[in-house]
């Protein structure tokens, strides 16, 4: 599979390490450009190469952004159309700025990203679990016992292809709705938020049935 990566932090570079370990081909990127992402390209062994921020959207089947959300309106929108988009983005008010319409709840993050990419079919997912624990947690059980990653899509063509990504990576996918329904299950604030819970216990506080 190839996947773009947009985002080179905790999160975007567990990711590349995921992702390659798994056998995709990947591009980061960062807001900086290329070449700041040298280190990061020697601690992925060649697997990955850096790219920029429009060179990682094209490139993706799949393309994860993972950037700070105050930053979502620079996303460039054409090379976009079309693909699954994996919105790992949290929104923090004191980090990104206040949005009236995320603080009075009127809309998810996920929803204005998704009107921000009209073309596109965005995903959340990977955005309710630590960085560090996303890294170890994947295969940690084995079949029969993982770790759930919450799945939240308007497009259930693009969620099923997510699952095959989460799947791939050792965790559970668990389905948590729409973008506006779901999105609102696994945000920051929630009782799911961080708790990094095995796959059944996911879907019990999020309400779902397995």
């Amino acid at each position: 599979m190839k996947i773009g990566l947009i985002g080179a932090g905790h999160i975007g570079s567990t990711l590349a390490h995921l992702c390659t370990a798994a056998g995709d081909d990947v591009v980061i990127a960062n807001s900086r450009g290329p070449e700041t992402l040298h280190e990061l390209e020697l601690d992925l062994d060649g697997h990955a190469r850096a790219g920029t921020v429009e060179q990682a959207a094209r490139f993706g089947d799949i393309v994860v952004v993972a950037v700070p959300f105050g930053h979502y309106q620079d996303l460039p929108a054409a090379p976009l159309d079309g693909k699954t988009v994996i919105d790992a983005c949290n929104y923090y008010p004191q980090r990104d700025g206040h949005v009236a319409d995320l603080d009075d709840d009127r809309v998810t993050s996920s929803e204005l990203m998704q009107r921000h990419l009209a073309g596109a079919h965005v995903v959340k997912a990977f955005n309710a679990m630590r960085w560090d624990h996303l890294r170890e947690y994947g295969h940690s059980s084995g079949a029969y016992l993982r770790y759930g990653i919450p799945v939240s899509a308007d497009d259930q063509d693009a969620k099923r292809q997510v699952f095959d990504l989460v799947e791939q990576l050792g965790y559970e996918p668990v389905d948590a709705g729409n973008l506006a329904e779901g999105g609102r299950k696994h945000q920051p604030g929630t009782q799911v938020y961080t708790a990094d819970l095995w796959a059944d216990d996911l879907r019990d506080r999020i309400g779902v049935e397995a």
